[in-house]
């Protein structure tokens, strides 16, 4: 059989091998399809009940009061998230910057957060005053205490030493869906909902806070529909459908996010200021194509998944499993050949092509980082990337692809 990928550097080793992972997941691309359905159905169905218009899609600049748009927008993302309450602005430029904002909203001096799913991402420790540079305004000289309970090995939480630390003081629990920068699995909407219960069961005021950032539509509900509080994320990411050039978004409970609004614009103006500069367009329509996007992007995970563990190469998750996020990982135990296959995912992007990916002291993280992102929103993981710190055992994280194929060609030219 001829070798259509030959042209793009693709060895007919490579393609046989990827002609098998196409066939074996080929199950799996059935169950996405089918949770790509009910999302798509629920996003739809919340645009009709608003009855979303033209005159939405106009703009405001200076305060943004009384901004239509902005506001129908978020009665349409509240109902998606399965919450009362949504506060999607394009002035938030990160997940991040998203979730930091979360925790300073809902926290007083005093209060303790206690992590149920082991440290968090490099650059949230950072808001929580953990990393080893002190980073000035961090919670912790705020006043606000800090907790964490590793995850089990198998993903689960565990449940007797998280409910032995919940004090007097303890005000937030917070989970972190995805995996972040760790070989741990994301977690899934039971998982979360086990956590939610148990901690409610314990103590009914605490809130139940959840990162949830790359977890977005991979599954056919969201944290606040099954027992979170309040739950932020970015734009740039899943819900923002690879169209959002920018924003973040919290979503849960009406007192808890306007207390997260107060605290990103003021005392006494809250969340009725923010102008959409115009931005309005391309909220709505990445939010109404992010389930589409989102099954692009499992299905490029999922396949990269099965064609690497062909190869003999450790992946996790592996195709098989079920996922709550766009994660996927590939160990290499190489610093080489991490570089290296950034550098075939940044050849096989729409954007800077023709770069190559060096490892650098990023922002915010502990180890050097290289990153391949040639994506047309600059970050945008929802867009085809990867990135991994540059430690033992050295893994590749990549996520995300507007397009199947682009991953595929990438995965292609790696194993070639």
């Amino acid at each position: 059989m001829s070798n259509p990928y030959s042209i793009y550097g693709v060895s007919d080793e490579a393609a046989s091998l990827a002609m098998k992972a196409g066939e074996a997941v080929l199950p799996v691309f059935k169950r996405i399809e089918e949770t790509r359905e009910k999302n798509q159905l629920r996003v739809m169905e919340a645009f009709r009940r608003h009855k979303f218009s033209e005159p939405h899609l106009g703009l405001t600049t200076g305060y943004g009061y009384d901004d239509i748009g902005r506001e129908k927008i978020e009665d349409i993302f509240a109902d998606i998230m399965g919450a009362p309450r949504s506060y999607v602005r394009i002035q938030i430029s990160s997940g991040t910057q998203a979730i930091s904002s979360m925790l300073y909203g809902i926290t007083r001096p005093g209060d303790v957060i206690l992590s149920a799913t082991g440290r968090p991402y490099d650059t949230l420790a950072s808001t929580l005053g953990l990393s080893e540079k002190t980073y000035d305004g961090s919670l912790k000289q705020y006043g606000i205490g800090y907790d964490e309970v590793e995850l089990n090995s198998d993903g689960t939480f565990k449940r007797e030493e998280l409910l032995e630390k919940i004090t007097d003081k303890v005000k937030v629990v917070f989970i972190q869906k995805s995996r972040g920068y760790t070989g741990r699995r994301s977690l899934r909407k039971d998982d979360i909902k086990d956590i939610c219960d148990a901690v409610h069961n314990k103590r009914s005021d605490i809130i139940v806070a959840v990162d949830n950032c790359y977890g977005e539509f991979t599954e056919d509900a969201e944290p606040c529909s099954y027992g979170a509080d309040i739950c932020a994320g970015s734009m740039i990411k899943n819900p923002g459908g690879g169209i959002a050039p920018s924003g973040g978004y919290i979503a849960g409970r009406e007192d808890l996010v306007e207390k997260v609004a107060r605290h990103i614009s003021a005392p006494g103006l809250g969340s009725e200021v923010g102008p959409s500069l115009g931005f309005n367009r391309q909220l709505a329509q990445g939010i109404f194509m992010a389930p589409h996007v989102v099954a692009e992007c499992l299905k490029g995970a999922v396949f990269a998944a099965a064609a690497f563990e062909l190869a003999g190469i450790t992946t996790s998750p592996s195709y098989k499993e079920e996922r709550g996020d766009i994660v996927q990982t590939i160990i290499f135990n190489d610093p080489d050949k991490l570089v290296d296959f950034c550098g075939k995912v940044q050849s096989c992007s729409p954007v800077d092509s023709f770069v190559t990916p060096e490892p650098w002291d990023m922002p915010g993280y502990q180890d050097k980082v290289v990153m391949a992102a040639g994506t047309f929103t600059s970050g945008a993981t929802t867009e085809f990337s990867c990135d991994g710190p540059i430690k033992p055992p050295y893994i590749a994280y990549m996520q995300g692809g507007l397009v199947y194929e682009q991953v595929k060609l990438a995965v292609m030219k790696a194993l070639s």
